[in-house]
């Protein structure tokens, strides 16, 4: 199994009375109320020092992201901060995985295209392009883009960056959205064809599709826990079969909150009120912005209807506290016996190959994250990366240059 920090990047310094005072935490937060550009500036080096220290500790790659107008995850441009942690890891075998630029409100959509091959070439060969379909808060409503055009406007912008990357010679693109009478960037990613791709998801069946289709990584991206997610993972792997795809683990990669202490006890004693801080704070979106009419298309709209909802924005997080999110598996925490039982347990019921840990929670400060990653790299690590080794699947969706050999049957 590859195993990744994650960082979101959150402002760890919000009122104790945020979600009773203010309507959301995306998209119309009062900066000018709530925000301090020192303390910003503090946040963005310690997030760069946090995942290069995670790359130093072993761990197999580094993600960033991208979001707009809040104060839940705040890198409006990934490819700065991973320049940044590109050009930091050089000489470790770490993948820079971005997770990533978003596609819809990229224009042109070639921009992503040239800065991940610069990525690229900066890593020597160690980028994992993530392509997000972007939240509807950030697409919708930061950047304007009309939820029916979101999606249809994402597959084109894809189509564009693949052929930008792929092509041998200077081409023209007559898209409905754009249109770029010379295509010819420079550079070109060291990968070839191109860096793998990965495809975060919220459960919608046409991003399975997607994904399966093109041989794509599909990332399940969630906050509230593998068991929660049994049901939307199981349905991704049954459609995969229904399309004659293999099930090597590594198509699936999956989101899951981790704290590590010395006890279960110390767990709670540490890290409780930052992951209080990160549900009560940090997800408090209003309903209006996270589903606009139009953003989710018809067959994906009745899937989750059918199935009970939306997942976890149904759940009433104002009310639960630490040992809730806990005994829901919404954070896997406790000593690093625990944290390894748990996460080998939920790796083989979803069948992930590819885990992306957020090792930094909400109000989390430095010290306490750093404490997060040595015990995680040192303690949990070890026991968690041989998952699927007796199966001698290999992950096609990792840098080439980092792939460890193989068995030779499976």
């Amino acid at each position: 199994m590859q195993v990744s920090m994650f960082h979101l990047m959150p402002y760890r310094d919000l009122p104790k009375d945020f979600e009773q005072r203010y309507h959301s935490v995306w998209v119309d937060p009062p900066w000018w109320e709530l925000a301090d550009a020192d303390k910003v500036g503090q946040y963005y080096n310690w997030t760069l020092d946090e995942l290069v220290y995670a790359a130093r500790s072993g761990l197999d790659g580094i993600c960033t992201n991208e979001h707009h107008q809040n104060a839940y995850g705040f890198m409006p441009n990934p490819n700065l901060m991973g320049s940044a942690l590109a050009k930091a890891t050089n000489g470790l075998d770490v993948a820079v995985v971005q997770m990533g630029s978003t596609l819809p409100t990229t224009n042109p959509p070639i921009r992503v295209a040239e800065e991940y091959a610069m990525l690229d070439c900066i890593s020597g060969g160690r980028l994992v392009a993530g392509m997000p379909l972007g939240s509807p808060m950030d697409v919708n409503y930061c950047y304007g883009v009309p939820p029916m055009e979101q999606r249809e406007r994402y597959r084109e912008a894809h189509d564009l960056i693949v052929k930008a990357w792929t092509a041998k010679e200077m081409f023209a693109w007559n898209g409905k959205y754009w249109q770029l009478p010379m295509v010819n960037p420079w550079p070109r990613p060291i990968q070839q064809p191109h860096p793998p791709i990965w495809v975060p998801g919220s459960g919608s069946i046409t991003t399975w599709d997607f994904a399966a289709d093109h041989d794509y990584c599909y990332c399940f991206l969630s906050y509230f826990g593998w068991q929660m997610a049994q049901g939307v993972v199981d349905g991704y792997w049954a459609r995969v079969q229904e399309k004659g795809k293999d099930m090597n683990p590594y198509r699936l990669g999956f989101l899951q909150l981790v704290v590590v202490s010395e006890t279960d006890a110390r767990a709670e004693e540490e890290y409780a009120e930052h992951v209080e801080y990160f549900y009560h704070k940090c997800l408090h979106i209003a309903p209006e912005f996270a589903f606009p009419p139009g953003h989710h298309d018809w067959e994906s709209l009745v899937h989750m209807v059918r199935r009970g909802g939306f997942g976890g924005l149904s759940m009433n997080l104002r009310e639960m506290g630490y040992r809730d999110f806990v005994n829901q598996g919404c954070v896997i925490a406790g000593s690093p016996e625990t944290v390894r039982d748990q996460l080998r347990e939920m790796a083989k019921r979803l069948r992930v190959g590819n885990l992306m840990v957020l090792l930094h929670i909400g109000s989390m400060p430095h010290e306490l994250t750093l404490k997060n990653i040595d015990l995680f790299a040192r303690e949990v690590l070890p026991h968690i990366r041989d998952i699927w080794d007796d199966e001698g699947w290999e992950n096609h969706w990792w840098p080439q240059r980092l792939r460890k050999p193989q068995p030779a049957t499976r």
